[in-house]
């Protein structure tokens, strides 16, 4: 019953600032592109919550300790903290865009857009269903195995992969192209987190320098 309270406080929370980050600096209601991505990333976020807490209630508490208390490792509360204020960042900003008219994006960039968000939250489903231990935040737990097929067999950290992709998506969602270099604050933080956990992967979690070693990339397919 706690984490289900959490959890209905939680998304209600969600849906508040969403809608703040995104019609307050658009200055009007009326602005469809922002109506769509809140519908895309509420809705699924809420669909993933539900099934995780009908069919996996153990990943879903560890998703739902997220942000910089949870992490226990110094640097990953820094590059946390980056990531958050860049995702808020964007978002309000790429509204902002809208509302001066700095961007000219076609209707169909913005569809674009949200179809890269959908792809990168739903993938983030799809990882939690592989590995019951993927976690918002950077720990290996007593007990934990390694998962290295389907999705992990591509590269190393699909779920950063599945946020790269709504990360780029936003801003073109929300209809701006000013907000992707704001973007570029949130892949530093992702890479230099990426590098920071692969450390303690090493250390504590068997078998993850073969798996290394076999799975060359860990965030872009051919690229690294």
């Amino acid at each position: 019953m706690k984490t289900v309270l959490k959890l209905i406080s939680s998304l209600l929370y969600g849906a508040v600032v969403y809608g703040v980050l995104v019609f307050v600096p658009a200055g009007t209601w009326h602005y469809w592109q922002g109506w769509v991505f809140v519908a895309i990333t509420m809705g699924l976020t809420i669909t993933s919550s539900l099934w995780l807490a009908v069919n996996n209630p153990a990943a879903l508490r560890r998703r739902m300790q997220a942000g910089p208390r949870a992490e226990g490792r110094p640097l990953q509360k820094v590059l946390i903290t980056v990531l958050f204020l860049m995702s808020m960042g964007v978002m309000a900003f790429s509204a902002f865009d809208h509302r001066m008219g700095w961007s000219s994006v076609p209707p169909w960039v913005s569809v674009l857009g949200d179809v890269m968000v959908a792809v990168g939250l739903a993938s983030a489903l799809f990882v939690v269903v592989q590995n019951n231990y993927a976690a918002a935040n950077i720990t290996v737990e007593e007990g934990q195995t390694l998962t290295s097929d389907g999705l992990y067999g591509v590269v190393r950290h699909p779920m950063y992969s599945g946020s790269l992709i709504m990360m780029l998506g936003t801003p073109l969602a929300l209809g701006s192209y000013w907000g992707l270099p704001i973007v570029m604050a949130g892949v530093v933080a992702l890479v230099l987190r990426i590098l920071d956990e692969e450390e303690l992967l090493r250390a504590e979690l068997a078998g993850y320098p073969e798996y290394a070693q076999r799975v060359r990339y860990r965030l872009v397919p051919h690229v690294w």
